[in-house]
């Protein structure tokens, strides 16, 4: 089949790289960066001293964590066609 200018597998590439981009931006959402908070970055209460040890970077007490977790929405994916039915979805 001709693909014009992309060369062979071209298709293949982009796809996985999408994947790879996504998987990349999902993990580094869950691991917290840096140095743990003392006191909770909402409600600015203080964390205890276990949470900040299990999970090191945390910026949120429990329970601040557990409400930002049920509001979370899945996103969509990356919109790479650019025709006009997919922006429609």
């Amino acid at each position: 089949m001709a693909g014009g200018w992309a060369k062979d597998g071209a298709v293949s590439e982009q796809i996985e790289a999408s994947v790879n981009d996504e998987l990349a931006r999902m993990k580094a959402r869950r691991t917290p960066q840096g140095e743990s908070l003392k006191f909770c970055a909402d409600c600015e209460e203080e964390i205890p001293e276990a949470r900040r040890i299990a999970v090191p970077g945390v910026k949120l007490c429990i329970e601040c964590m557990q409400d930002r977790d049920a509001s979370f929405q899945a996103r969509g994916g990356i919109n790479r066609r650019g025709s006009k039915d997919s922006q429609l979805k």
